[in-house]
């Protein structure tokens, strides 16, 4: 078919126009600047992550397009996402050196990281081109205050003023330095004015309500908040900041209302309504916050935030299938996602599968070697598994990486403690109490540390510091009490345990102060009537009738103390030291084959505390069960491969009972490594040395044995029989003698006497 001319003309302009069009939708430095534009225009609207959106669009089409990347890191600065903002800002300055606002940018975060000599040199480079540029002399300003050159950093923040006396940004940091230099009449003088230059600055803004609610003028507070929300209502920092100024005031509801009108207002924000759910459980309301995640994930199921904190909260409150089946889901969807694997293992270590949970965890962190939360529960699987330096190894790493969480702090505070590293629980301790200066936990593990370092003053010290701190805490006055005891003023103890008990009536290290101060007066009725009238007023309490039952047995009434201790374990199945005690009596009772299947018992619902399993296996061997009783300890050290009661008395029973003698000697090493100033472990080892006939090695364990326990006729007959082999009969002689002295129905007693008859060796 012929075209018409007028019609092909136009056929051909359109298809002109398409090529054209076509032609601009591939030429990158088109697309760069319109997505540039359109970051742009979303970043003024305070739209930041569809801002971010259209910047890495603009980034894909050209990566070597610097006003992108400088957006993009603008951007990032507002979402608080710091790691990817400093990456992107030090990019923007390689493709572009000069642009200044970027590096001052930067020199800002570097700062905020703590880096100040490399914040230091970022201003500097930047006032060297222009030594007027206001904001490198607002960073400089900043520098030197974190250098404790107050007084300079006046000058200089004074300084960004004069250059621009209309800069709301630089009026504000000048008013900041002058609260901070003591002046502050000025300081809110200054910060009326930055909020008068620019009435919309929402830094302004929550800088003067801040300085309110510092002076306590909570009305003008509240007014400013309401101005910044007015100002910008879709900024999330001033309805966070009123929300906050509510709860300080005990306006819990009104507080409660701004979040819920903020995720009403703000309903396409996930920040926003993310806000009510984390202040519930901000302060541990957690009925409140499950029910508004729940609902939350039912809203929104694609935001995997929401979902991993509902799942969070729900293994918190051991709601462990419904987590488990939320994880799976998030796990479904991306198999290696390292927060969805971190929430696998804290579930596996809630199941006690802390084998399982380190394959997990190592996972997660293989995914993201930066994440401190994984680190902090790899460490926990570790330690479940008891390869406790590799537990303290990820603790560390953990602490590294985010030095303000007081976890893995605790962890290593509670780790350094168990092995009597009281410079290493200073260490800690210290840190602890930077991250959380107004808890009385840091000062009172620093107490310890100091009293146990021989220096009671600084311990006294920060007790008091504690009390001073949470005086309704009745830790610092229970471990005040210790202190006093140490310092056998027992007066004063008593009164401080007492003000410990009166705070909380459950406080069982008070209790136990004030019955072992009685007991050690010698007042068991007094110790058994504080304990009883105690029980009274918290009856559920499985400690105090573990309790009730030792001062029973100080009583010397073995029916009640029993009575006593099955209570104990009735109540909480897990009390392994209520189980050990019990035991005791049943044994002294007579009850053997009871205090067997107590322990049994015990291990079914402990099976990974090996005390339990060294006690049934010391049984067993007090009932000459050798096969049992190494089978017992052989499951302990499956457990822990190095605990020493269970490596060294396994070593004694294969020595005495039949055993490979070179693993003897292997147990009985790692037993002494673990207990170096233990009688028991010198003598095991000593004793396997004797069956390899190095005696000399022998004589020497043995001999610090007797000098840690000279009343131990086992310890005298073990060096007589190494001096017997030695032929150093006057030696060995002397030995066999103290060995029957101490013990004439010693069960080695009529071997001794025998040998005696006997005499010197023959050569």
């Amino acid at each position: 078919m012929k075209l018409q001319p007028r019609f092909a003309m136009l056929l051909s302009a359109i298809l002109v126009f398409a090529l054209t069009l076509a032609g601009c939708r591939r030429d990158p430095k088109v697309l760069r600047q319109r997505y540039l534009e359109s970051g742009n225009s979303y970043f003024d609207e305070g739209k930041y992550r569809e801002a971010a959106i259209q910047y890495q669009n603009s980034i894909q089409a050209d990566p070597h397009f610097a006003p992108a990347h400088y957006g993009l890191a603008k951007c990032l600065m507002k979402l608080s996402d710091w790691p990817r903002a400093y990456a992107e800002l030090a990019q923007t300055i390689e493709l572009d050196p000069r642009n200044k606002d970027a590096e001052v940018d930067l020199g800002g975060l570097l700062l905020a990281g703590g880096r100040v000599p490399d914040a230091n040199d970022r201003a500097q480079d930047v006032l060297k081109a222009d030594p007027n540029n206001v904001r490198a002399l607002m960073l400089l300003a900043n520098v030197q205050v974190a250098q404790d050159q107050l007084e300079l950093g006046l000058a200089t923040a004074k300084k960004a003023v004069d250059q621009s006396p209309s800069n709301s940004q630089a009026v504000l940091n000048y008013a900041q330095i002058l609260e901070r230099s003591g002046d502050k009449a000025g300081a809110l003088q200054d910060y009326q004015k930055a909020v008068s230059l620019d009435p919309k600055s929402i830094p302004a803004i929550i800088a003067l309500a801040s300085y309110y609610v510092r002076a306590k003028d909570y009305a003008q507070a509240e007014a400013t908040f309401q101005a910044g929300i007015a100002a910008d209502p879709h900024s999330l920092i001033p309805r966070s900041g009123l929300a906050s100024l509510y709860t300080l005031e005990g306006k819990n509801d009104d507080a409660i209302q701004v979040l819920r009108q903020t995720k009403s207002d703000l309903k396409d924000d996930p920040q926003a309504y993310r806000m009510l759910a984390e202040y519930y459980a901000a302060r541990g309301q957690w009925d409140n916050a499950e029910s508004e995640l729940a609902s939350l994930h039912s809203d929104h199921p694609k935001d995997q935030i929401v979902t991993r904190a509902y799942a969070q909260i729900l293994i918190q409150r051991s709601k462990v299938d419904q987590a488990s089946k939320i994880i799976d889901a998030l796990l479904k969807d991306n198999p290696a996602d390292p927060d969805s694997l971190v929430l696998r293992g804290e579930i596996e270590l809630r199941q006690d599968k802390f084998a399982v949970a380190v394959q997990t965890l190592q996972a997660a962190v293989k995914q993201n070697p930066s994440n401190a939360n994984a680190h902090f529960n790899l460490g926990l699987a570790y330690a479940g598994t008891y390869d406790m330096a590799q537990a303290e190894t990820e603790w560390r790493q953990a602490a590294k990486l985010r030095p303000e969480m007081i976890e893995p702090q605790r962890a290593l505070a509670n780790l350094a403690l168990r092995n009597g590293n009281m410079a290493g629980l200073a260490d800690v301790a210290t840190n602890i109490i930077k991250i959380e200066p107004n808890s009385p936990e840091g000062y009172i593990y620093h107490s310890l540390a100091k009293f146990n370092q021989k220096d009671p003053a600084t311990a006294e010290s920060d007790l008091k510091k504690a009390i001073e701190i949470a005086p309704q805490n009745s830790a610092g006055y229970a471990r005040m009490g210790d202190l006093l005891v140490a310092q056998k003023k027992t007066d004063d103890a008593l009164k401080f345990y007492s003000q410990a008990l009166a705070i909380n009536p459950a406080a069982n290290d008070a209790l136990t102060g004030i019955v072992n101060i009685y007991l050690g007066r010698k007042q068991p009725a007094k110790a058994l009537q504080l304990v009883q009238d105690q029980i009274a007023k918290v009856p559920d309490n499985s400690s105090f009738y573990t309790l009730l039952g030792q001062v029973e047995i100080r009583n010397q009434d073995q029916a009640k103390a029993l009575e006593a201790f099955q209570k104990a374990t009735q109540l909480d199945p897990n009390n392994v030291p209520a189980f050990l005690h019990l035991a005791a009596v049943q044994i002294a009772m007579g009850s053997v084959d009871q205090a067997i299947a107590g322990y049994q018992k015990a291990i079914a619902d402990n099976p990974h505390d090996v005390r339990l399993y060294v006690a049934l296996g010391a049984l067993y061997e007090n009932e000459k069960q050798w096969d049992k009783a190494q089978q017992t300890y052989q499951n302990a050290l499956a457990i822990q491969p190095d605990y020493p009661l269970a490596a060294n008395n396994l070593a004694y029973l294969m020595l005495e009972h039949g055993g490979n003698q070179s693993v003897a000697i292997s147990l009985a090493q790692t037993a002494r490594r673990g207990l170096p100033d233990s009688p028991y472990t010198a003598d095991t080892l000593a004793w396997a040395f004797y069956y390899e006939g190095v005696y000399p090695a022998a004589v020497d364990l043995l001999q610090q044995a007797i000098k840690a326990d000279p009343a131990s006729p086992t310890y005298h007959y073990h060096l007589a029989m190494t001096f017997y082999k030695l032929k150093n009969w006057p030696q060995a002689k002397e030995q066999f003698e103290a060995a029957l002295k101490l013990d004439p129905k010693f069960e080695k007693a009529d071997e001794i006497r025998d040998l005696l008859k006997r005499g010197p060796p023959k050569s």
